[in-house]
């Protein structure tokens, strides 16, 4: 193996995370072209760029702009007020700021998760264990729950979280990366006023625009403030800012995707077991699978040109993202049909 492949896989020749389509190519070399990549949970259908004024690319971003940003995020994602909430460049640069809200002290993560989340945290000086029941994050200085959870798409209930959030000492972070697509009345959005409960949502993931890196977190007034002075001024780009304003005002856009998506997901369901394979979870952007087979699966598929999410700790899985393009139904069929 060369020095670029290690640097892009781990021992169980797992792509540590979705999208890289450079490590794929090292590792599939003799792939048909173009890769078709499933290894996110990346809406397939994007939302439509708007026409965007020279002046969001040659201008410093606008403090006025970011500010209707923020309210429009308010109202999408059901946050108190815009002093709730602060924009960043994705969610994921807020990751290791968020744990440094607190002292170091004992973290617990509900897992098995997205391993980003310990990860920040063991960098902010915190002692992180995972743990698969939520009554054992009660007594901890940072918990962290994602929800609905990656890869297999657990929801725990808001009432759950909220009684959570009573007993815990410290604060509780609830990542809801997937709720756009997620059960209504789930997200914590609407509670975040208590004092400690941050909710953190992406934006690239539903409008499909993750180039585009915008996130937001949305929590106290004191809490944003923080995050915000940390962030710096100019933190988020004037494109996204527009492209954001635009995208989370459009009720009428994010009501026809979650439609399409849910009816791709239902395809993408039958084709999956229709290979003999067992879907255990997932949202409507994403499936995980659980097969023996799973090595050879994604072997067998990343020779065809298919690219899919292998997990290193989990050997049996295999998660599958909704293909863009009618040929790519058709070439991730026939891969299916040939394993």
């Amino acid at each position: 193996m060369s020095a670029a492949m290690k640097l892009h896989t781990d021992a169980s020749g797992a792509i540590p995370h979705g999208g890289d389509l450079g490590a794929a190519r090292l590792l599939f070399p003799d792939a048909p072209q173009p890769f078709i990549d499933l290894s996110t949970g990346i809406n397939p259908h994007p939302y439509p760029l708007p026409p965007l004024a020279a002046e969001v690319f040659t201008q410093l971003p606008q403090p006025a702009a970011l500010r209707e940003l923020a309210a429009i995020a308010a109202q999408a994602y059901g946050a108190p007020s815009v002093a709730h909430v602060v924009a960043a460049p994705g969610t994921q640069i807020l990751l290791a700021r968020v744990a440094a809200l607190v002292a170091p002290g004992r973290a617990v993560v509900l897992g098995p998760t997205y391993a980003e989340h310990a990860r920040a945290a063991a960098l902010a000086g915190h002692r992180v264990t995972e743990v698969t029941d939520l009554a054992g994050v009660r007594d901890a200085a940072l918990a962290v729950v994602v929800n609905p959870n990656n890869p297999d798409g657990r929801i725990v209930s808001r009432q759950a979280l909220l009684a959570c959030a009573r007993a815990l000492p410290g604060l509780l972070v609830v990542d809801e990366a997937f709720m756009d697509v997620g059960p209504p009345g789930a997200s914590l959005a609407g509670d975040v006023g208590r004092g400690n409960i941050l909710v953190l949502r992406s934006f690239g993931k539903f409008f499909g625009l993750a180039g585009l890196r915008l996130g937001f977190a949305l929590a106290s007034e004191a809490i944003v403030a923080r995050l915000t002075a940390g962030l710096g001024p100019w933190a988020v780009g004037g494109p996204a800012i527009a492209v954001g304003a635009a995208a989370l005002a459009d009720r009428a856009w994010a009501m026809a995707a979650r439609e399409r998506l849910a009816r791709s997901a239902s395809r993408l369901d039958r084709i999956l077991t229709g290979a003999g394979l067992t879907v255990a979870g997932g949202t409507s952007l994403f499936r995980l699978v659980h097969t023996l087979a799973a090595a050879e699966r994604f072997q067998h598929l990343g020779c065809a040109g298919i690219v899919v999410r292998r997990f290193a700790n989990e050997a049996n899985w295999l998660r599958f993202a909704l293909p863009a393009r009618e040929s790519d139904w058709q070439r991730l069929t026939a891969a299916l049909t040939a394993a």
